[in-house]
């Protein structure tokens, strides 16, 4: 179930952080940017031509070794999971993420600096409500390969435990919860990343790590170092001597926490979730958490989610006076008899429209589609739809009566169920992107009788055509 119980929040103002690419090893310039309302979290590679986004969406993850990577048109991003958490964590929605390079500064890997990065900021409250997902069936998914499993239930809140069991003396079987999200900052965000040594050794091995230290990660000694390899870690580390603590972390480096590194996978789950694409109300179990399993769960989130979204049927209060009544959409839309598609408009705000038709038999496409047997066409419901659109981007101008607007592109177009004589349609709009320059991409959803009949992404554009 989709609900909206909050509004949605950015940040207030921009704000930089720098630091090292933990596997190039490069200098990185990180910007936190504020987002309009429907934003979500992206990427902008500004190091780029024409300065790319990659959105943050479960599927664009292509690899998950060493960290979560997003890839859209040849495009990557490394490593995001620990800013996504933060985002998460801070209860911010939408925030543009501006990076010179693939991945964001490793700092000391955790989402420590991130969150001071976001508290700095300040948050603002937007217009638009949070969409939040809730739970209302157990869900989970399994890598059959690793034992790895996750499983979300029923909850009033978000929560999330993990359960790890490393197979190591060094390293045993550690739990971590999160209770409510108001304790992200203070009891995972400083949770920092860590390796074993038999890991570590085949990462240098490969060039990766390039930016690793022992101030960013903990590295766990699982077993007996040679001097050979103890050479290599102190040029990779830059030390001149390196030792072994008791409890087996290399260097003289002091735990946070006794369960950091179950603490560390926690604060992993909550920003590949964050892929799912919108908030989650639900408690997330985690057994042997990983990057993959993390990221493939939410994948089936996302793809359950949207589908959820599609059958969200909105139940506007038909007694009501309209927004606009049929009067008022002919003083904004050019279209009239027997093209005129929409009878009422219900609802209008900056990102989304709800309009209504009654289908009657006086339609005069009914002569011909079809004799004895009346069904809409689906290219009029489109049209429908486009034109309920075209007063969410005609609102956004000052004098609609000298606009036009056209259809650009349409996509994904579904038809679900017939529309016959006696039905009344109800349409859903919603921004896919801000409006910029007239152009506006929608997601459309028609229904009737409590059901979706139609829904396609559609593009258009208003162009101005004359003056009074």
């Amino acid at each position: 179930m989709i609900t909206t119980d909050k509004k949605q929040r950015t940040i207030a103002k921009e704000v930089v952080l720098k630091g090292v690419g933990l596997h190039t090893g490069k200098q990185v310039t990180m910007k936190f940017v504020p987002a309009p309302d429907n934003h979500g979290y992206a990427f902008k590679r500004v190091d780029l031509e024409g300065q790319p986004i990659i959105e943050a969406d479960a599927n664009y993850v292509v690899n998950t070794q060493r960290g979560t990577n997003l890839e859209k048109n040849g495009v990557k991003i490394q490593t995001s999971e620990h800013v996504l958490a933060a985002f998460v964590g801070m209860e911010i929605d939408n925030v543009l993420v501006e990076l010179n390079a693939s991945e964001p500064p490793i700092m000391d890997g955790s989402s420590k600096f991130f969150v001071e990065a976001i508290e700095k900021a300040g948050a603002v409250e937007q217009e638009a409500d949070r969409k939040e997902f809730v739970v209302t069936d157990v869900l989970s998914y399994k890598d059959d390969a690793t034992g790895s499993e996750i499983t979300i239930i029923p909850s009033d809140s978000y929560q999330v435990t993990t359960m790890v069991d490393f197979g190591t003396k060094v390293l045993g079987t550690q739990n971590a919860n999160l209770e409510k999200l108001s304790d992200f900052k203070t009891e995972i965000a400083d949770a920092r990343t860590f390796s074993f040594l038999h890991e570590l050794e085949a990462l240098l091995e490969n060039g990766l790590i390039k930016g690793g230290d022992l101030k960013n990660a903990i590295v766990y000694v699982d077993k007996e170092i040679s001097e050979k390899t103890m050479k290599k870690l102190q040029k990779a580390f830059k030390k001149d001597k390196l030792s072994v603590k008791p409890n087996g972390i290399l260097d003289n480096l002091t735990l946070h926490q006794p369960n950091e590194a179950a603490r560390h996978k926690l604060l992993d789950v909550v920003g590949d979730l964050a892929l799912a694409g919108i908030r989650i109300r639900g408690k997330v179990i985690a057994n042997k958490p990983g990057h993959y399993v993390n990221t493939q769960f939410a994948k089936k989130l996302s793809k359950i989610i949207r589908a959820e979204m599609r059958n969200n049927i909105p139940k506007p209060d038909l007694k009501k006076p309209p927004f606009m009544d049929i009067t008022q959409i002919m003083n904004m839309l050019p279209h009239r008899p027997p093209f005129l598609l929409v009878d009422k408009i219900l609802e209008l705000s900056d990102t989304h429209v709800i309009g209504l038709k009654n289908v009657t038999m006086n339609e005069p496409f009914f002569v011909g589609h079809f004799p004895g047997a009346p069904v809409m066409p689906g290219v009029l419901q489109l049209e429908a739809m486009a034109q309920t659109g075209g007063i969410l981007v005609l609102s956004t101008v000052t004098d609609p009566e000298n606009y036009l607007t056209y259809l650009l592109k349409i996509d994904n177009v579904r038809y679900k169920q017939q529309v016959v004589p006696g039905d009344t349609l109800i349409f859903k709009l919603d921004l896919m992107s801000p409006i910029r320059r007239g152009l506006c991409q929608m997601y459309a959803r028609a229904y009737a009788n409590d059901r979706l009949v139609s829904e396609a992404e559609i593009m258009a554009q208003i162009i101005k055509v004359k003056d009074k």
